[in-house]
């Protein structure tokens, strides 16, 4: 082990200068909430900044205080643009942070529509809790409100990937492409102290995307480094061997053969994007019929657009006539931005595919598409990607046969399929080939991933690699070694 374990930071008053402390704030023995708090010398920075999801008892964390004062952070080094890992910034800025937030391009872009869009969320669900009295607090707050998140984006600051940066010294950073989403990165950390014969290096992963993934670039190999904190969301468990448009052709053709709706749980945010763009390839190779496609997510529409702006973070070599300029433009696809628009769904018999958000199934227009479709057999139900605990996604995964909805019981007679090979997260054996060409790190921590799915990955790194492998506690401190005078 070359790590010490230190007191948890909310046992302890300050850090100590001459050392360089990695905690786990967030994502540690579960997915959500990623926050990584950085010290070294007498600066403190945070890598990540995310909202934890799903169970009842992990959103309560949000509101716990952090254990350091958010006005004694100095920057926030952000991955991407997935709330679990920027949607808590709101709130640090109204409890006092106003440094830095650096991140890339295309990061930012989302970064601006997804806290806002988070923002509108609260601010309704706290509406929503004091009007119909359910809520233990009187009354109700919302975590952060539209101002909070305007003032966030404020202190966005885009950098380049491939191009070293200094959010605070004796911070040096660089972004290398994860392949997860539009913007999504790794950071590659280098800790220049004067002492030192070289530099302390650090790999935060991010979230890592898959090899030949639709629409995104294979994510780049990681740098070599002295620790390593990787994500571990399907440790020990395997994707589909199933090429993602066979497996979807598949889907789309048994929904047709049912004569009813095809309806597809999408983050607003990545995975609509990929679905429209695998289903004009599909009808472009005919090998589904031209059948309408319904975006209804206002948010998933802006995204889009925001995708159309960034097209060097695209890999369109899955098609040979779908660029994007012509992403949105095929008369199958069908924009439904009113909510009367949206209603008016309600009408459509199939067969037909509908793409809503949320992803999990938390909240947004889907809740209204489930409750119309979910009771009649001739349905589809698709579910694409990681489904939290605790969400409406992973009960129906599970298979739960009547689901509480707008204070009624609905009966899931719904065909319920799932989609692996739409994930955007690599899985164990994606992730091994990852880190294959890596040398042994001092020591790697595996986060990011529920407790069965981190110790999964770290075994097997220990077994296969004789890799040093620790799998964090919530709010636990390590102390790391620099490198040798």
């Amino acid at each position: 082990m070359n790590v010490r374990r230190l007191s948890p930071p909310a046992t302890r008053c300050s850090y100590n200068p001459a050392m360089i402390e990695i905690t786990f704030l967030g994502a540690a023995e579960t997915v959500t909430g990623s926050k990584y708090l950085l010290t070294a010398v007498d600066s403190r920075l945070l890598i990540d900044c995310g909202l934890f999801q799903g169970l009842k008892e992990l959103r309560e964390r949000n509101w716990h205080k952090l254990p350091v004062a958010p006005s004694s952070i100095e920057g926030v080094v952000l991955t991407h643009a997935h709330i679990d890992h920027i949607g808590y910034l709101p709130r640090l800025v109204r409890d006092g942070f106003q440094a830095p937030v650096w991140c890339t391009d295309a990061t930012a872009d989302l970064a601006e529509l997804m806290l806002l869009d988070a923002a509108k969320n609260q601010e309704e669900e706290s509406e929503y809790a004091n009007r119909k009295g359910y809520s233990k607090h009187k009354p109700a707050l919302p975590l952060f409100d539209e101002r909070d998140a305007a003032a966030a984006i404020k202190l966005l600051r885009r950098v380049e990937r491939g191009k070293w940066f200094s959010p605070r010294e004796p911070f040096h950073m660089c972004y290398h492409d994860a392949g997860h989403l539009l913007g999504s990165s790794s950071i590659e950390v280098e800790v220049r102290s004067g002492g030192a014969a070289r530099p302390l290096r650090i790999v935060f992963s991010g979230d890592v995307g898959r090899q030949n993934a639709p629409l995104y670039h294979d994510p780049a190999p990681p740098p070599a480094c002295d620790y390593l904190i990787c994500e571990s969301t399907y440790g020990g468990r395997e994707h589909a061997e199933e090429h993602v448009l066979d497996q979807l052709a598949e889907v789309v053709q048994s929904s047709i053969a049912r004569g009813g709706v095809m309806l597809v749980a999408a983050f607003a945010v990545g995975r609509a994007q990929q679905l429209i763009y695998l289903m004009r390839i599909l009808a472009e190779q005919k090998r589904i019929p031209p059948i309408p496609v319904y975006l209804d997510s206002p948010m998933a529409i802006k995204a889009t657009r925001i995708y159309l702006e960034h097209a060097r973070d695209h890999d369109l070599s899955d098609s040979n006539v779908v660029d994007l300029d012509n992403f949105l433009s095929s008369p199958q696809v069908k924009l439904t931005t009113s909510a009367q628009e949206s209603k008016a769904i309600n009408a459509v018999g199939g067969p037909a595919v509908i793409i809503s958000a949320s992803g999990m199934m938390t909240g947004g227009r889907i809740l209204h598409h489930l409750r119309q479709r979910l009771p009649h057999p001739r349905n589809t139900i698709v579910l694409g990607g990681y489904m939290a605990p605790g969400t409406r996604g992973r009960m129906l995964a599970d298979g739960v046969k009547r689901m509480r909805m707008h204070g009624g019981e609905v009966p899931v007679r719904a065909a319920i399929e799932r989609m692996s090979a739409l994930s955007g997260h690599a899985d164990h054996s994606e992730l091994m080939d990852w880190l294959s060409q890596l040398p042994a790190p001092k020591q790697t921590f595996m986060t990011h991933g529920e407790i069965p799915n981190a110790l999964a990955l770290a075994e097997a790194l220990r077994r296969d690699r004789g890799w040093n492998v620790t799998v964090p506690r919530m709010g636990e401190t390590f102390a790391l070694e620099a490198a040798p005078s």
